[in-house]
């Protein structure tokens, strides 16, 4: 096989995977930077990379896994460099690989307290959280993305599921607090605007 022939190869496999995966790469990117111009350079650099790199994927079934491992790796990376901490929330629900744009759209609407929850959990718990549970990677597939073991892999995301539990609970404790607040500024915005009620509080109650 000639270089110019390998080289076509290479990029029609590459080709493929793009056609197959591209929408759920980038909705994973997406939802861990929260910026569609920012999410829409990292899935292109993770498509340049596998370009560069298909030499390092021994089984061409396992490709799946292997552009998200090059995905993942390109957005700690660059999270880190950039310092990027925004973060889309998981929603426990699992879909397939190829998810339509109106459905893309539904699952990148942003739930505050799912999103202030998952800012809460270290980074490698909630790459665990979208990968498994919105990305719907399999166990050896996250074990394989992560680069750690499958038994590594579960426990990994057994704690994020804790985390992420424990955190949720404290946003909504922490939401009722503003709510409670919030109502309580109302009620004395209310109480000063409205000068009978003040007349009234100062009277003391009907005799």
């Amino acid at each position: 096989m000639t270089a110019a022939s390998e080289d076509a190869r290479d990029r029609t496999f590459i080709e493929e995977l793009f056609a197959l995966h591209h929408a759920e790469i980038y909705a994973y990117v997406f939802r861990m930077v929260r910026d569609a111009d920012i999410a829409a350079d990292f899935t292109q650099d993770t498509f340049i990379k596998a370009y560069k790199a298909q030499d390092s994927l021994e089984d061409r079934a396992k490709a799946r896994a292997w552009l998200y491992q090059i995905a993942h790796r390109v957005v700690l990376d660059e999270m880190r460099r950039r310092r990027i901490v925004r973060f889309l929330p998981w929603t426990g629900e699992s879909h397939g690989a190829a998810p339509s744009a109106e459905h893309l759209a539904m699952e990148m609407r942003l739930s505050a307290p799912l999103a202030r929850a998952l800012a809460r959990i270290p980074e490698r718990q909630r790459a665990a959280l979208l990968l498994a549970e919105v990305n719907d990677l399999t166990g050896m597939e996250l074990a394989e993305t992560l680069g750690v073991s499958h038994v590594a892999a579960r426990a990994l995301l057994t704690r994020a599921r804790e985390s992420l539990r424990q955190a949720l609970a404290d946003e909504k404790r922490q939401e009722k607090e503003r709510e409670a607040a919030l109502d309580a500024a109302f009620a004395e915005k209310a109480r000063v605007a409205d000068p009978r009620r003040r007349t009234d509080d100062s009277n003391g109650p009907d005799r």
